[in-house]
C-alpha cells in the first residue's frame, strides 16, 4: 500500500472579498438598527431613568464581548472553511471519529472496525454509498479501495445552530417588511392628515404598500451575494442618521418648549411588569446581529491574514456597538424627557404634529435605510439555499436565461429569491407580528449572541471544567438567560393582547 497525504478539501467561498472596515462598520450598524430605533424611547421610560440606561449598556457590552468570542471562531482549522455561523458550530463542537469502514464488493455488505487510526479504508461497490463527511486521502492500486478521514461532525447542535439561525432571519425579514410597510403608511397617513386638517379619518391598509415594497426587494435581491450589497449598506446607513437627527431635533424642541411630566395612570401592576419585559426584550434585539457576524466576516478583504481578519472585525462591531448605544441612548432620554410616561411607541410619527416635510423626510429615510437592512438579512439564507442546491443539482448553478435589459440572469436565483421575497410579503400582511412568534421559538437572543459563542470559545481554548474562566462565561450565559427569558415573557404578553382584535390582511395606520 502506498503512503498518502491528507488532501485538505477547501470550501470554496461565493464571495469576492473586498470588504474592508468601513463596509464591515456598515453592515452591523444596519443590522443593528430597525424598528427598535422608534420604540427605544418607550423602553426608556418603562424601565426608567436609571434601569433603562443601565440595561442599555450592560447589554451592549455583553452582545459586544460576545460578538470578540464569536469573531475568534471564523476560519478554524478544520477542513472546511467556516464561512457561515453554522459552519463554525459544525467544525468546532462537532466531534470527529475515525473508523474502518469494508464494504464486501461481493455480497455488499459492510463490517464497521473502530481503529486507533487516523484514518479508515471503505471498499465499495456501487450497492455501497457514502452517506457522511469524509476527506480523500489517497487510494489503493490493486483493488477498489479508498482511504477516508471520516468525521461525523456538528450533530445536534449543528442542526439547533442552523435552524435558529435562519428562523431568526427569516423572522427578520418579516419585521422588516412590516417596519416598510408602517413606513410608506405613515407617509399616506401624514399627507392625508395635513390636507384634510385632522378632521376627518385618514385610515390606510398596508397591503398595497407592502406588495410594492416586495417588489423592491425582488430586484435588489439579485444581487449575487452579500459582498455585493457594500453600497447599499452604506446608504441604509445614512438613512439612519438623517432619520435618528431628525427625530431627535424635534424631540429636542419639544423639550425646550417645556416637555411633558405626565404620569400613566392607566398601567399599572402586572401590566407594568409585563411591558418593562418587553422593553427589555426590545434593547437585546437591537443588539442581536449575531446570526450575520460571521457571514459579514467572510466579506473582509481576502488580501488581510487570518488574524487581521478578526482584528478588523473586532474593530467594526466595537465601533458599531459604541456609535449605536451612543444614538439608542440619546433617542431614548431626550425622547422621555420631551414626553415622560405617555411617551408612544412610534415617536416620529405618532408624537409630533410637525414640521409635516420634516416628518415626510424622517419616514422617506426609514424606509430607503430598511431596503438596505432587508437584504443585509436575507443574504446569508439566499446563499445557504443556493449552496446546497449547487450540490445536489450542478445545473442550478448553471442554468441562465437573457432577461431584457438585465443581461444574463442565474434562474435557480431568481425563481428562489423571488419566492423568497413573496414568502415573506405574504406573511408580513397576513401576521404582522410573526417575527414575535419566532423570538418566543428561539428563546430571544440569547442562543446565538451567547451561548454558542462561549461554547465555541471554551472548546478552542480547551478551558476547563470548573476552572475560574469556565465558571466566568457560564454565569455570563447564564445571567444572559434570565433576562433573555424575561424578555420572551413580555413578547408572550403583547402577543396576547395583539392576538385579542387580530384580523388577518388587514393591518392599519
Amino acid at each position: 500500500m502506498k503512503v498518502f497525504q491528507m488532501e485538505r478539501v477547501e470550501r470554496i467561498s461565493l464571495l469576492d472579498q473586498s470588504g474592508t472596515f468601513w463596509t464591515a462598520s456598515a453592515h452591523i450598524s444596519s443590522a443593528m438598527v430597525g424598528t427598535i430605533l422608534l420604540y427605544v424611547a418607550w423602553d426608556i421610560a418603562h424601565l426608567g431613568w436609571i434601569a433603562g440606561p443601565a440595561a442599555m449598556c450592560l447589554i451592549s457590552f455583553l452582545c459586544y464581548c460576545t460578538s470578540c468570542l464569536l469573531c475568534d471562531c471564523y476560519d478554524s482549522a478544520s477542513p472546511d472553511r467556516n464561512c457561515t455561523y453554522a459552519d463554525s458550530v459544525r467544525s468546532i463542537l462537532g466531534m470527529e471519529f475515525h473508523y474502518c469502514v469494508v464494504a464486501s464488493h461481493y455480497f455488499g455488505s459492510r463490517t464497521l472496525i473502530k481503529l486507533p487510526i487516523n484514518f479508515c479504508i471503505q471498499m465499495y461497490s456501487k450497492k455501497c454509498r457514502v452517506t457522511f463527511n469524509y476527506v480523500i486521502i489517497g487510494t489503493l492500486d490493486s483493488q477498489n479501495i479508498s482511504i477516508f478521514r471520516v468525521i461525523f461532525s456538528g450533530g445536534v447542535k449543528a442542526k439547533a445552530c442552523a435552524f435558529i439561525q435562519y428562523l431568526t432571519i427569516f423572522g427578520m425579514a418579516v419585521e422588516i417588511m412590516v417596519a416598510a410597510s408602517w413606513s410608506m403608511m405613515a407617509i399616506k397617513y401624514t399627507n392625508c392628515y395635513h390636507k384634510r386638517n385632522g378632521e376627518k379619518k385618514c385610515d390606510t391598509l398596508s397591503n398595497p404598500y407592502a406588495i410594492i415594497f416586495g417588489i423592491t426587494e425582488i430586484l435588489l435581491s439579485q444581487i449575487p451575494d452579500f459582498d455585493g450589497i457594500w453600497w447599499v449598506s452604506i446608504v441604509s446607513v445614512v438613512m439612519l442618521f438623517t432619520n435618528a437627527f431628525i427625530g431627535l431635533g424635534l424631540a429636542i424642541a419639544r423639550v425646550a418648549a417645556g416637555g411633558s411630566h405626565k404620569s400613566n395612570e392607566a398601567v399599572t401592576g402586572t401590566k407594568k411588569i409585563w411591558r418593562s419585559f418587553r422593553a427589555l426584550g426590545d434593547i437585546t434585539f437591537a443588539y442581536s446581529f449575531s446570526e450575520i457576524l460571521i457571514e459579514i466576516q467572510d466579506t473582509i478583504s481576502e488580501s488581510e491574514s487570518e488574524s487581521k481578519s478578526k482584528s478588523t472585525m473586532k474593530k467594526a462591531t466595537l465601533w458599531s456597538t459604541v456609535v449605536m448605544t451612543t444614538l439608542f441612548m440619546l433617542w431614548g432620554c431626550v425622547g422621555y424627557a420631551a414626553f415622560g410616561d405617555l411617551t408612544p411607541e412610534d415617536l416620529t410619527n405618532s408624537a409630533f404634529d410637525g414640521p409635516f416635510w420634516l416628518i415626510y423626510i424622517a419616514n422617506a429615510a426609514s424606509l430607503i435605510n430598511l431596503v438596505g437592512r432587508y437584504q443585509i438579512y436575507s443574504q446569508p439564507i439566499f446563499a445557504v439555499v443556493e449552496e446546497q442546491a449547487a450540490k445536489r443539482w450542478r445545473c442550478t448553478r448553471e442554468r441562465e436565461i437573457p432577461l431584457p435589459g438585465l443581461g444574463q440572469m442565474n434562474l435557480f436565483r431568481l425563481v428562489w429569491r423571488t419566492v423568497f421575497v413573496i414568502l415573506t410579503t405574504v406573511i408580513s400582511v397576513a401576521f404582522p407580528r410573526f417575527n414575535d412568534v419566532v423570538e418566543i421559538i428561539t428563546l430571544g437572543f440569547w442562543p446565538l449572541a451567547v451561548y454558542f459563542p462561549v461554547e465555541m470559545y471554551i472548546k478552542q481554548k480547551k478551558i476547563d471544567r470548573w476552572s475560574s474562566t469556565w465558571v466566568c462565561l457560564q454565569m455570563l450565559s447564564m445571567a444572559c438567560l434570565a433576562i433573555s427569558i424575561m424578555a420572551t415573557v413580555g413578547s408572550i404578553a403583547g402577543l396576547k393582547d395583539y392576538l385579542k382584535d387580530y384580523r388577518p390582511f388587514r393591518m392599519k395606520y
